[in-house]
């Protein structure tokens, strides 16, 4: 019995009769841009000429591109060549035995240190002119870099890159389109926020977090004016201030914020004096009245360690048991604050701000289902809407068995 021939496989074809060989790269270029292809799909493909010229021209889809190893950055240094319109990239920590080369003006120590090792080149980074998304994540960078060049960037991330030595200053004018700029834990960051008023990031920031970023320098109204900006924290910088500044005009579109606790009524804000907190947390009340639906975010205050009322408790050697922070109570639309330990626990009983809602409102009944759950968070300073002395204090914990 004759065994039956497969038929052959017949090339695709156009309604006119074409295959895509009649396509320029130009349009190949487009089509590249619309399929949901990563790239490292589009680079193991095998493609004619005239496909990879279509590549170069690609928009690739937004698809993170992680570098944290050796093969990964040769990986990218090829992409450079073949797909320099990726849109996202992420340089993050690289593996044992290899680092980028050091900027100008490195970290003596550091370098010496690794000194050795073989290096790779971050600003290949360069070469991707269409990105819209650039992260560093512990990054071993060491030293200044040209890194802050791309017309169409939107978001700029950087956590944690310690030796990287960099200002605002040089966001000023590459970076046009910035929406986003995220900042954590960049310990050799320097510059005033004000160097951020450039016309070209000021009409178009919509997101800034400078966290932890003690170099950081500035008053907190040199932002108020941006017309876009919805997120603001800056925990943790040196930026100064007083919340009372804030008029009706500023921050017109702001949904989050944090404040450093060189502001005043910030987060983190020190109080010298106990009796210091009523006044604080009234201005502080005051401003949220003014601005119902902002967040204040993970708000905090606490007594100065320089507070002739502060003092020292070895009660428990593992955790706080003097009350000496203060926190925002919000039970229902009732707003408060109590004293709390730096673990949020052994609370004092909440001093409230607002009045209860009156019992025929229709909030009334989630103000008491949520009032029941907080009113048995208070245990040993029942009874007490402020810190104990230390006498007090002592006197307390040895009734419960614990001796100081």
């Amino acid at each position: 019995m004759a065994t039956r021939r497969p038929k052959k496989r017949r090339r695709l074809r156009g309604g006119n009769g074409h295959n895509m060989n009649f396509l320029s790269s130009d349009v190949l270029a487009n089509i590249f841009g619309f399929l949901p292809l990563p790239p490292k799909d589009i680079m193991r493909a095998r493609l004619n000429k005239k496909m990879r010229d279509a590549a170069k021209k690609a928009i690739v889809p937004i698809a993170d591109i992680e570098v944290c190893s050796e093969r990964q950055y040769n990986a990218l240094v090829a992409m450079s060549t073949v797909l320099p319109n990726l849109q996202q990239i992420t340089i993050a920590r690289l593996g044992i035995g290899h680092k980028y080369r050091d900027g100008e003006d490195p970290d003596e120590e550091m370098a010496a240190y690794d000194n050795n090792l073989p290096t790779l080149d971050i600003e290949i980074l360069s070469r991707f002119s269409k990105l819209r998304s650039l992260e560093l994540f512990g990054a071993p960078l060491n030293g200044r870099y040209l890194l802050f060049n791309f017309p169409l960037l939107e978001k700029l991330r950087i956590r944690s890159c310690i030796y990287l030595k960099w200002d605002l200053e040089m966001l000023a004018t590459g970076l046009p389109l910035l929406k986003e700029l995220d900042c954590y834990d960049s310990q050799s960051l320097t510059g005033t926020i004000n160097s951020l008023r450039v016309r070209v990031l000021k009409d178009t920031l919509e997101k800034m977090t400078i966290f932890d970023c003690p170099h950081v320098e500035g008053n907190m109204m040199d932002l108020a004016d941006f017309p876009q900006l919805k997120d603001l924290d800056l925990f943790r910088a040196a930026v100064t201030g007083d919340i009372r500044d804030i008029e009706k005009q500023d921050f017109l579109l702001l949904k989050t914020l944090s404040l450093p606790s060189g502001v005043y009524s910030g987060t983190g804000y020190e109080f010298q004096r106990i009796s210091d907190a009523p006044d604080v947390i009234s201005t502080l009340h005051s401003f949220k009245k003014k601005r119902p639906a902002l967040l204040l975010k993970d708000w905090y205050s606490m007594l100065s360690l320089d507070s002739p009322d502060w003092y020292a408790c070895s009660i428990d050697v593992y955790q706080s048991t003097v009350p000496f922070d203060v926190r925002l109570v919000e039970v229902g639309s009732r707003v408060g604050y109590r004293w709390i330990t730096e673990c949020c626990n052994h609370p004092c009983e909440v001093i409230w701000l607002d009045p209860e809602p009156h019992r025929e409102s229709i909030e009334y009944e989630k103000y008491i289902e949520e009032f029941q759950q907080i009113e048995p968070q208070v245990g040993i300073y029942q009874g007490f809407q402020q810190p104990p002395s230390e006498d007090e204090h002592n006197r307390l914990w040895a009734a419960e068995g614990y001796e100081d």
